[in-house]
């Protein structure tokens, strides 16, 4: 982590910069803070990126394919650039530890309880990613933060769903040199297989301090290295016998040899190894590390003269909230709780497919209840935490709707029930809105407040647009209780926009809690500053309005 310099920008995207925390293949990476008082890393991509006409489509599909990977061993996207920002940025959660590329520059190669639990740790995170319909292609040390819970797998940069490899652009090769399989080397494409045999080159890393391809203190060229990848056997001189059935079997040069990641972790679990033991097995002087870089993000984040404001990148990007952004394809939170991870008792109901275009809409009406089921949880009388279970109310427009309300553009228009629906999101919806409600402490959401923060962008029906992010304190214990989840434009008339929840998530990733998907919000622009959501779906205290920022 280094001090900004006079190049630096001091915002980007409304998001205020504190340092450095090091340079990739595609850009500077920045520590940031939401806010709420987050810590963010948010990556600025090189300028000559943004000279490829189509660098902006395929960076929009990467942050979809990276939200797509949900995990505890993977960050979450929190924000992205709007289109046509340059250069384009991407923020994601900040995890205060150093990469494995780092620790063992400094401390040398792992013993071989960290090693091994490592191997599991990292093999659960590809199962993770392929099990979402991705490959990483770009596995390496330096992608590797060995967190204080288990190490996490990080920079999905580059990494593209294993179908789409013939986007790869002609002649590119994407991979880091030493860590890409053969068939990356050779035809510039790789898909899980190619990740596997990555994960090997990076154990030997981790357990020897070089790569199998290059000697200790040895720095081939490129050409050399890809060379030996293709024609030559792995140098595996040093490497602890436990590991060696795993990194033999996935050094395998032909890929469709080579074991999935569920045979990988087949493999440990034959020598008694898995994943969840890391916490036990750190590496001497690992905590004290770890310690040591919170305490001076705390630090930093609690500079009282950064302020957030318009980045010089993006003049017009809105401040956004923390887990805000218009995540193409991503979580995002509405105003509703989230619940406990259980079987949803009952039906959860939801508004009908979207109406034809040629057809008026309607919405029907549903019956509302509140939720059924209250759970409890205590734990040392830290947090009880009660179920909430919103079931939507899409409330019938009748005769009482024909008044006159503004429309999106700030004219005014007739009702919605009275005028054709459209397919693409109006432009004075685009940005951030937030609002606070009063939460619910004696009810049946135990929360103190309860804070909204919904971010659009452009786009017409069946789209991802953006996200919503639901902020509720628990009232005992001071818990996040909300969901971030990702809405897709589902429905658009006069004054009124439908919203489906296409994908969720716990606004804080550490929490035992899960979010529902499926349903939809009915939202209402009353002036062009401010949004009404209609009362069905929200659990009890979320606001009834909210407020656009900036």
């Amino acid at each position: 982590m280094e001090s900004l310099d006079a190049t630096d920008p001091r915002t980007v995207g409304g998001y205020p910069l504190f340092a450095r925390l090091g340079a990739g293949g595609m850009g500077q990476v920045y520590l940031a803070r939401t806010p709420a008082g987050r810590a963010l890393a948010l990556k600025t991509v090189r300028s000559e990126f943004g000279l490829d006409p189509g660098f902006g489509e395929r960076f929009a599909r990467e942050i979809r394919h990276a939200d797509r990977v949900r995990s505890p061993w993977t960050v979450a996207v929190v924000d992205f650039s709007p289109p046509g920002t340059r250069p384009p940025w991407l923020a994601t959660e900040y995890v205060a530890a150093p990469s494995l590329a780092d620790w063992v520059a400094a401390h040398g190669p792992l013993p071989e309880a960290a090693l091994m639990s490592l191997a599991a740790e990292l093999c659960e995170a590809l199962r993770a990613v392929h099990t979402a319909g991705l490959a990483h292609r770009d596995v390496k040390p330096s992608n590797v933060l060995l967190g204080p819970d288990r190490p996490l797998l990080i920079d999905f940069g580059i990494a593209r769903a294993a179908e789409d490899s013939r986007h790869t652009r002609t002649g590119g090769v994407i991979g880091s040199p030493g860590y890409m399989a053969p068939e990356q080397a050779t035809a510039g494409a790789s898909a899980e297989p190619g990740d596997l045999f990555a994960l090997a080159a990076v154990l030997v890393y981790a357990a020897t301090g070089h790569g199998p391809f290059s000697k200790p203190g040895e720095e081939p060229s490129t050409p050399a290295l890809m060379y030996r990848i293709v024609h030559e056997d792995a140098d595996l001189s040093g490497l602890p016998e436990a590991v060696g059935p795993l990194v033999r079997a996935c050094l395998v040069k032909e890929p469709e040899e080579r074991p999935t990641a569920d045979g990988a972790l087949a493999l440990l679990a034959a020598d008694g190894h898995r994943a969840g033991g890391w916490r036990d097995a750190l590496p001497p002087g690992l905590a004290d590390e770890l310690s040591a870089r919170q305490a001076r993000v705390r630090t930093l984040l609690a500079d009282p003269t950064a302020v957030a404001g318009p980045s010089p990148y993006a003049p017009t990007a809105p401040l956004t909230a923390a887990g805000t952004g218009s995540l193409p394809g991503g979580t995002t939170a509405p105003p509703h709780a989230a619940y406990l991870q259980r079987p949803v008792p009952g039906p959860v109901s939801g508004p009908s497919a979207p109406v034809p275009p040629s057809a008026p809409w309607n919405p029907p009406r549903t019956p509302g209840r509140r939720p059924g089921g209250r759970v409890a949880l205590a734990v040392a009388a830290v947090v009880a935490l009660l179920v909430v279970i919103g079931i939507i109310v899409d409330q019938q427009r009748g005769s009482d709707d024909n008044a006159k309300n503004p429309d999106p553009s700030g004219s005014t228009g007739t009702s919605t029930s009275a005028t054709a629906p459209s397919d693409a999101l109006p432009a004075a919806w685009v940005g951030t809105w937030a609002g606070t409600g009063p939460g619910d402490p004696n009810g049946e959401l135990p929360s103190d407040d309860f804070k909204v923060t919904l971010t659009l962008h452009a786009g017409v029906r069946g789209d991802t647009i953006g996200q919503d992010v639901s902020n509720i304190r628990g009232t005992a214990s001071g818990s996040e209780l909300g969901c971030t989840e990702a809405l897709q434009l589902s429905q658009v008339q006069g004054n009124t926009v439908l919203l489906r929840v296409t994908s969720a998530r716990p606004t804080d990733r550490s929490s035992p809690l899960t979010c529902r998907t499926g349903h939809a919000y009915t939202v209402s622009m009353t002036d062009t500053r401010t949004l009404h959501l209609d009362p069905g779906p929200q659990a009890v205290g979320a606001p009834s309005t909210l407020t656009k920022q900036g």
